[in-house]
């Protein structure tokens, strides 16, 4: 009978363990009652999210529960390195006060077809205030019990410390001159104890905050007197890729921009034009909002409670067919990732690519990217084109540990932008 109980115990215990390491340390949704999340500076919608340490700078995260019950959500930060893996600290090294709390803000949707229950929740706050500077992971999670984890949310809290020069040119290489931007950026390290600037210090650059596609600099191409020049020929080469397809659906009583019918039923159901491939050889503007997605409606009073949800109807009309690959679809509102959620399925029929997703009232930004059958790679540029003219944001980011140091801080950050219209 002993053995039997320690047998079980074991199990427990494995169990446990197996169940914390699912959390993945990027921007994630556990649960598929769980929409709409965001996470931006407080009165800045869409913005990235970084913070000033020690500042009165504040971010704030909203998601709905398409349960339409409440339930006790808390949440808590962990501190994270340069790659973003836990800095395993003790929370008290990190936060000041709690290390944890409670969700308290949330209230129902009001007159919508789909039921839901809107949260937020501001950072920092009297409860939970980082302590030192770096990667956070912002972890939401259900009953106090973190391996009920709902939501995971990327956020940077910044000890600026570092001087920052940077710009954007067309590639230095000629073969991809006319589709890729290139990134030169100096880092001046004055005001930092460097023993080893090629080890204590590294950049990370992402185009449209995507973590996915974004570069690692570990080393400088070269060292001039504490200034740490980022130039080479063959680093920090993005494909341009295009501006990004849109869509308006902050009413929908008519059709709008890129709508081709709406059904208003017991559900809301929206059937969008089709896409077709993008990848001409000239570059024609359109304006985007660099991938993001802001939840909106010209419906109602108050979008956060009063905007309704639909059933959205995308098609893609391509040469290639189900038996060459896949087709997914991509932008901010899933995170960027593509898995089974984001997939299109082929229709032998009409020879078109279909997904129907779940969104809320807003203006959206997306793209398609192809994955080969044969390589199983992504290629974000076949189906969209790519050009050197096109308009992006980057995120510049500089990390430094000093020997002996147990974290990675983050000391410095700056948004490049290469077009002038912003």
């Amino acid at each position: 009978m002993k053995l039997y109980r320690y047998i079980l115990f074991l199990l427990f215990i494995t169990l446990k363990a197996t169940a914390q390491q699912t959390i993945v340390y990027n921007d994630m949704v556990y649960r598929p009652e769980i929409k709409s999340v965001q996470l931006s500076i407080l009165g800045k919608d869409g913005s990235f999210p970084v913070i000033n340490l020690r500042s009165n700078d504040q971010l704030l995260l909203s998601f709905d529960d398409l349960t339409n019950r409440s339930r006790y959500y808390n949440y808590t930060l962990e501190h994270c390195d340069a790659e973003w893996h836990s800095s395993n600290l003790s929370p008290t090294e990190y936060l000041q006060s709690f290390t944890e709390d409670r969700l308290m803000d949330y209230r129902y949707s009001v007159a919508t077809r789909q039921k839901y229950v809107h949260y937020e929740l501001q950072l920092p706050n009297q409860n939970i205030i980082p302590k030192i500077a770096g990667n956070y992971l912002l972890k939401v999670y259900e009953d106090g019990d973190q391996n009920k984890i709902v939501l995971t949310r990327r956020l940077y809290v910044l000890g600026s410390k570092v001087g920052l020069f940077a710009d954007i040119t067309p590639s230095q290489n000629t073969a991809l001159r006319q589709t890729n931007q290139k990134v030169n950026f100096q880092v001046e390290y004055g005001g930092l104890n460097v023993q080893n600037p090629y080890n204590d210090i590294r950049t990370f650059i992402m185009q449209n905050a995507r973590t996915q596609t974004g570069i690692m600099n570990s080393r400088p191409s070269f060292i001039r007197g504490t200034q740490l020049i980022y130039n080479d020929v063959a680093t920090n080469d993005f494909p341009g890729g295009n501006e990004f397809r849109h869509f308006d659906i902050r009413t929908l009583q008519v059709n709008s921009e890129r709508v081709n019918r709406i059904y208003r039923d017991s559900i809301n159901t929206v059937i969008l034009l089709p896409d077709h491939p993008r990848d001409r050889p000239d570059y024609t503007f359109e304006y985007d909002n660099d991938g993001k997605y802001f939840v909106n409606s010209t419906d109602g009073r108050d979008a956060r409670t009063d905007a309704d949800y639909a059933h959205v109807y995308f098609s893609f009309a391509s040469t290639k067919t189900g038996r060459e690959g896949d087709i997914y679809i991509v932008g901010q509102f899933n995170n960027w990732r593509m898995d089974a959620s984001s997939k299109l399925e082929y229709d032998n029929g009409t020879a078109r690519f279909y997904i129907n997703l779940l969104l809320k009232q807003g203006v959206y930004d997306y793209a398609y990217v192809w994955v080969d059958a044969t390589t199983h790679k992504p290629d974000y540029t076949l189906l969209e084109g790519s050009h050197f003219e096109t308009e992006n944001d980057y995120q510049l980011l500089v990390y430094y540990r000093p020997v002996s140091a147990r974290w990675d801080e983050l000391v410095g950050y700056r948004l490049l932008n290469n077009s002038t219209k912003r």
